[in-house]
């Protein structure tokens, strides 16, 4: 269960509904990221930091299970915590809740390899390490 998360809110867009006003399954991939990334933020660093260095965290492993659908103009929540942290793998967990936290949308979990820029598996710097233990 999640324990220590960061909630990101945002509000779906109508270009990631379908016809019937629904959420369209691929997009909570991408609400993942946009909770990743704020988690990162709020843990002292951007994404953009480790790039900069020659990192990549290239996503091994995602998984999303569906228990509602969000809907066109509603506001939900992107809850985010670190599952898993080790020096070369990073596990992510997600719950998508309506807007008042308390009706889980969707929820999932994603796991990342630290590669270099020629696709080589490194462990990450020990400063990114010590920012997402925190």
């Amino acid at each position: 269960m999640i324990t220590d998360f960061v909630d990101t809110e945002i509000r779906v867009r109508y270009a990631e509904t379908d016809q019937m006003g629904v959420a369209y399954y691929a997009n909570y991939l991408v609400w993942f990221e946009v909770g990743r990334a704020e988690l990162c933020r709020k843990k002292g660093f951007r994404y953009a930091d480790l790039e900069a260095l020659g990192y990549r965290l290239v996503v091994s492993d995602v998984h999303c299970r569906y228990r509602n659908s969000a809907k066109y103009d509603e506001t939900i929540i992107i809850r985010t915590d670190l599952n898993r942290l080790n020096k070369r793998i990073i596990t992510f967990g997600y719950q998508v809740l309506r807007e008042d936290g308390k009706e889980v949308i969707a929820e999932g979990e994603s796991q990342h390899i630290c590669i270099d820029s020629t696709g080589k598996t490194k462990s990450l710097p020990e400063k990114f390490l010590t920012y997402l233990a925190r």
